[in-house]
Parts: C-alpha cells; sequence; structure tokens
C-alpha cells in the first residue's frame, strides 16, 4: 500500500521544471500525478511516476536534489465529504497529514497523504474500509 513517491529540489528559476519532465520524458517515463510547492527561493516538485527508482536514477544523474518519500493513496468519491472523512480518520488516531494533494479520475478522486505514521495511516484507513491503491495499479493510472 505504500506508494514511492519523487521530491525533487528545485531552484526557482525559469527552465528548472522543463529539465526535469524533458529528462523523464526522454525516458518515457509516465507522470500519474505532480504537485508543486514554492517559496521565493526554491521549490519542491512531487511526482508519482511509473518507474520511480528509474526516475530517481534519471534526475541524480543530472545533478537534481531527488528522494523517494513514502506516501499512501487512497480512492474516494470526488465530493469534499469523502476527503473530509479520510482526514477525520487520520485526526482521530492523532496521526498528522504532512501534506496532501489529489486528482480526479472520471467520478473518484485520488487522495495522496504523506503522514507522521505510514504503517498507522494505513491501518486506520482499513478499518474504515477505505479504498487504498496499490503502488502498481497507481502507477498504470
Amino acid at each position: 500500500m505504500i506508494i514511492h513517491q519523487l521530491s525533487v529540489f528545485l531552484e526557482n528559476k525559469s527552465g528548472r521544471l522543463t529539465e526535469v519532465l524533458e529528462a523523464l520524458g526522454g525516458e518515457n517515463i509516465r507522470i500519474t500525478a505532480l504537485s508543486v510547492a514554492d517559496t521565493s527561493e526554491f521549490g519542491i516538485l512531487r511526482m508519482i511516476v511509473s518507474d520511480p527508482q528509474k526516475a530517481r536514477e534519471v534526475l541524480k544523474s543530472r545533478q537534481f536534489t531527488v528522494n523517494l518519500t513514502e506516501v499512501i493513496s487512497i480512492m474516494a468519491p470526488n465530493e469534499a465529504k469523502y476527503y473530509a472523512m479520510v482526514l477525520k480518520v487520520m485526526s482521530d488516531r492523532d496521526i498528522s497529514i504532512e501534506y496532501t494533494y489529489a486528482f480526479s479520475v472520471g467520478d473518484k478522486s485520488v487522495i495522496i497523504l504523506r503522514c507522521s505514521n505510514t504503517e498507522e495511516a494505513i491501518k486506520a484507513l482499513k478499518e474504515h474500509e477505505m479504498e487504498l491503491i496499490r503502488a502498481s495499479d497507481l502507477y498504470k493510472i
């Protein structure tokens, strides 16, 4: 149930995101989800890709600072109340959400969570019969 996400640290200057995407595109790596958080000096690019290990190697070879981080993913109807239900399960267990993002697939949302305790989060979500997505399935979306 653990998904490996790429976290790439980028200088906040024109063309850096393009360089990352061109490098991955040159290796036929598919991107399922992408999020960028920025400050005035740098950004953190977070991606779910078809082959995280290969993508990490490709970007490291081009001198990017890149890490693999563990996240979890849930499929839910794409209404705010369902996202809130997922977050309530976490808060009821005192599991902090470091960050989250989501994207829609038809009438469903794929919710990505980075939690303070991944194993406990998975356990809690399963107990509430929430639909966790396996890495192999998420990489194919």
